[in-house]
């Protein structure tokens, strides 16, 4: 006698969830990651306000003897929480490359950069709840920003631009990395631009080869924007410049991110 197989039961191939379902059940993943990491999230908030304190309290006197300093320093430690924040994010994708989960994921029915944008969307939340923490304590230390909402609204605008494409490009180094440690290890480097930019002192404090050098860092505009925005000077001349790098690195992040995505998960 031969068997007959059923339609429902040989060829049958399962649709990919639609839209954005496959997204937001990673979202939702890794923000229960992120509260279950507390450690992490710590860093990455205690590492700023620590830097910051250090730079107010031991360097600031020798650098603005009339204790404006603080004024200064809080936009390049914005950035600095900022870059801490999103390295963690290379760390996590790394692991799941490394525990297996991926291999896993092969079988389900959803896009190959659903968990990458997962990760991205809970580190962008976790980043700017941390810069938040990081800001009010700046405000208890003698931080007096003269900005209005539109002002507090632009500075917001731009620092989520630039965690969005720090942490997608985090998020992609963790892809291409081999193991957690290497992700650290590579997303290292980027952790020092902030030092090398007017994030601490001027541009014009600097020797005049660092100075051309620094002024051309990416972080050097985003900088200096988040600071006329804060402190109430024109921030025109910075903002168009910090746009167009974070939407350089973002679109290179994304389309190489995505192209890792589809290679680690046997798609092409």
């Amino acid at each position: 006698m031969t068997m007959t197989a059923t339609p429902d039961l040989v060829g049958t191939v399962r649709p990919r969830l639609r839209g954005l379902a496959a997204e937001s059940i990673f979202i939702g993943r890794s923000m229960r990651h992120s509260l279950r990491d507390i450690e992490s999230l710590l860093m990455s908030i205690l590492l700023p306000v620590m830097l910051m304190l250090m730079f107010t309290y031991v360097f600031g006197g020798a650098i603005d003897s009339t204790g404006e300093y603080v004024n200064y320093v809080v936009p390049g430690t914005v950035l600095t929480c900022a870059g801490f924040g999103a390295s963690t994010t290379a760390t996590f994708v790394a692991n799941d490359m490394q525990n297996g989960i991926i291999d896993r994921f092969r079988t389900l029915p959803l896009r190959a950069g659903a968990v990458l944008t997962g990760h991205v969307v809970a580190s962008l939340a976790r980043n700017m709840v941390a810069t938040a923490v990081v800001v009010g304590v700046a405000l208890l230390i003698g931080f007096r920003p003269d900005a209005g909402l539109l002002d507090w609204l632009g500075a917001a605008g731009v620092i989520a631009l630039w965690i969005l494409a720090i942490t997608y490009l985090f998020a992609a180094i963790g892809l291409a990395a081999g193991s957690a440690e290497a992700a650290t290890g590579y997303g290292f480097v980027l952790l020092f631009l902030p030092y090398l930019s007017s994030a601490f002192v001027p541009l014009e404090t600097m020797p005049s080869w660092l100075g051309a050098f620094s002024e051309h860092l990416p972080v050097t505009p985003v900088i200096e924007a988040i600071r006329g925005f804060l402190m109430g000077t024109d921030p025109g001349p910075h903002v168009l410049g910090a746009v167009i790098w974070c939407g350089g690195i973002l679109a290179v992040a994304v389309v190489w991110g995505a192209w890792l995505s589809r290679r680690k998960a046997g798609r092409r």
